[in-house]
């Protein structure tokens, strides 16, 4: 899509392709697995829904009121895990950090964390209602805040 465009020194046409059209935006009606994230300083969070079949993970969607680098890392994320075990879904999180490199700043791992953690807290709310819990999410709350100070200047 972007094989013609000249593309921002330290971005590669993947990133800028989830960020002009990102993948898996939205919500899933019939999630069988709801995880929030939020930054409670910042007041952002990810939503993330998945729909499993066994331990495989059918669908996946994600929502977000975060930067830029939220939704890139949430839409990468989405495709990496979809059609995959929820063990492959938790050592995804290594590939992604791979994919962005080491040039990632301070608040941009907080973002990527963010949408880890929403992987974990989705996970957890699916464990959570096969055992007859009613709740609607499964909320982590983040350690960091997105409103660090990036050290990697």
């Amino acid at each position: 899509m972007f094989e013609n465009v000249e593309v921002p020194e330290g971005m590669n046409k993947e990133v800028l392709e989830h960020l002009m059209y990102p993948h898996n935006y939205g919500k899933l009606d019939d999630a069988d697995g709801v995880g929030v994230a939020i930054d409670e300083q910042s007041r952002e969070y990810v939503i993330l829904y998945l729909k499993l079949e066994n331990d495989m993970i059918k669908d996946v969607r994600f929502a977000t009121n975060g930067c830029q680098d939220t939704v890139v890392v949430g839409s990468m994320f989405t495709d990496m895990i979809k059609n995959q075990d929820s063990r492959y879904a938790q050592k995804a999180v290594e590939k992604i950090y791979e994919k962005l490199g080491d040039t990632m700043s301070d608040k941009q791992r907080v973002c990527a964390d963010m949408v880890f953690t929403s992987l974990v807290a989705a996970l957890k709310n699916h464990e959570n209602l096969k055992k007859g819990s009613t709740e609607e999410a499964h909320i982590l709350k983040m350690k960091e805040s997105c409103e660090t100070e990036d050290t990697n200047k």
